[in-house]
């Protein structure tokens, strides 16, 4: 599995796209964590959660 120290190779898909569409200030509030675990994590940690509660759809 990988941890924070391997890399991983690409983002799930749709995933960069839907980065890219985050309003500056809402990319300016974000850490290297949370950007990483946006882009490769299934499971995001609660403070990525809050950050993005606005722009998520609920299942």
């Amino acid at each position: 599995m990988n941890d924070m120290k391997t890399p991983d190779k690409e983002p799930l898909p749709g995933r960069m796209e839907a980065l890219r569409d985050l309003p500056a200030e809402v990319m300016k509030g974000l850490t290297k964590e949370e950007i990483r675990a946006f882009l490769f994590k299934e499971v995001w940690p609660d403070s990525l959660q809050e950050k993005l509660k606005d722009y998520l759809e609920q299942a």
